[in-house]
């Protein structure tokens, strides 16, 4: 751990979950650890560079479900616009890699239910709610 570069922390941790992610199929460690995570890997919207986030999912059915909290904060995470502009991701999960189509959902009877469903499994994002005036989106992951 960095005493002088809390960026150059953020990074190995988040690689610490890349790779626990890869070999285990979930996380091992740290606050994610046992919990269902996926890596979501989306092409930079302005860049086009490879972007990589670990993000809680809970499941509809088949297609995965994550919702773009960014823990509450006023904007949404960068993530979503790069999977808004290329709806094409990739998807590292329980030991397998494979595309998917990413259908955002930001208003709708639907996006009301699978919100609700996520954060009955991971309760924190019923706070986020009440920390932002912005809806919060859910995004399905469907396998292509």
């Amino acid at each position: 751990m960095s005493i002088n570069d809390p960026r150059a922390d953020w990074e190995a941790a988040q690689e610490r979950i890349f790779d626990e992610i890869r070999t285990h199929g979930r996380p091992q460690t740290g606050y994610f650890a046992g919990g269902d995570v996926l890596l979501l890997v989306t092409k930079g919207a302005k860049t086009g560079e490879e972007r990589i986030s670990p993000l809680t999912f809970s499941r509809d059915g088949e297609r995965y479900v994550i919702v773009a909290s960014k823990g509450g904060a006023p904007t949404n995470p960068a993530w979503f616009a790069n999977l808004l502009a290329n709806p094409i991701v990739t998807i590292e999960t329980g030991g397998e890699k494979f595309e998917a189509s990413a259908v955002p959902l930001t208003s709708g009877s639907e996006r009301d239910r699978l919100y609700d469903q996520h954060a009955t499994k991971f309760p924190g994002f019923r706070d986020y709610v009440g920390q932002t005036s912005r809806t919060i989106p859910v995004v399905l992951l469907e396998r292509i």
